[in-house]
């Protein structure tokens, strides 16, 4: 898909029907794409999520009423989407900084939130370094959760990181870290390719298994949590992710929206996506990120 025409349909689309109850969901399916790989691409690409900026708009037109006319303020919160005015108090106060009576009676400023345009812009002098991979099928065995889409690219949730920090901590990849040499025992995150209607996607963590793999039963693993997760032979763009932290990680599906697609002739494709954690990785690597694409 070429998510530059993409977004801008989704934003004209947002933007015809505000007064209406639509969410990213319903935007996905103007634009013929997954909720999950929408959210994802608009996030990314915009630094918000769909809801955030259906949300935004909507506060940003209700300071304007508020100030502009003299329409009763329960009227104006059911207008734009409150069931109750205190619901709509909150989260105009939150937006701009004001309460919504006393914006009207003391002509406080606003924040002034226009619709969004989409440009690509080249700046010159800076480098992404990558590189395109042909795989084969691969296979792994991992731990897996379900997550819900609204957590992709969200500063304020870490509902991933604390799965990382639950397996570390409670040692819940002991039974598959023993199963490899050492050298061998770089770990996965394994991101599940998109699903026809779901509000959710699953994440693993996991090993591979390969020539490297000790033998094992299946269904003892399974008992013990483990599924087998096997991914598609395919083509995949490769970035690695230099920081301290998973910040990087977020940096760079941002550069692979907003500067690797809409330049290098290349498309997302729905399958696995994963971050590779190499058990001695070089100095500064915090992961590599492997997304799979297909040429348009």
């Amino acid at each position: 898909m070429e998510w530059i025409a993409a977004m801008q349909r989704a934003i004209a689309y947002m933007e015809a029907h505000l007064m209406e109850d639509i969410n990213y969901e319903d935007v996905a399916k103007h634009v013929h794409t997954s909720s999950y790989e929408f959210h994802r691409a608009f996030s990314f690409l915009t630094g918000m999520t769909a809801n955030a900026y259906i949300r935004n708009r909507r506060l940003s037109m209700a300071g304007r009423e508020i100030v502009e006319t003299d329409a009763r303020i329960t009227d104006i919160a059911l207008k734009y989407g409150y069931e109750t005015p205190e619901s709509f108090t909150k989260a105009f106060t939150r937006f701009h900084g004001v309460a919504p009576r006393a914006a009207r009676e003391t002509a406080a400023k606003l924040a002034l939130f226009n619709p969004l345009a989409i440009k690509i812009t080249v700046e010159g002098g800076k480098s992404m370094d990558y590189r395109i991979v042909q795989t084969k099928a691969l296979k792994f065995i991992a731990l897996v959760r379900s997550f819900r889409n609204e957590i992709i690219n969200d500063e304020e949730n870490h509902e991933i990181a604390d799965f990382w920090d639950e397996c570390n901590r409670n040692q819940l990849l002991g039974p598959i870290w023993m199963l490899r040499p050492d050298g061998k025992r770089d770990l996965y995150g394994l991101c599940s390719p998109t699903r026809e209607g779901a509000d959710t996607f699953d994440y693993g963590i996991g090993m591979p298994i390969d020539g490297d793999t000790a033998a094992f039963d299946p269904a003892k693993l399974e008992k013990a949590g483990f599924s087998i997760w096997d991914v598609k032979p395919g083509t995949y763009v490769v970035f690695d992710c230099i920081g301290e932290n998973g910040d990087c990680i977020s940096q760079t599906w941002a550069k692979f929206y907003q500067e690797f697609l809409p330049q290098m002739g290349y498309e997302a494709e729905e399958e696995t996506d994963y971050e590779l954690y190499y058990e001695n990785g070089r100095p500064g690597l915090f992961c590599e990120l492997w997304i799979p694409v297909r040429k348009k």
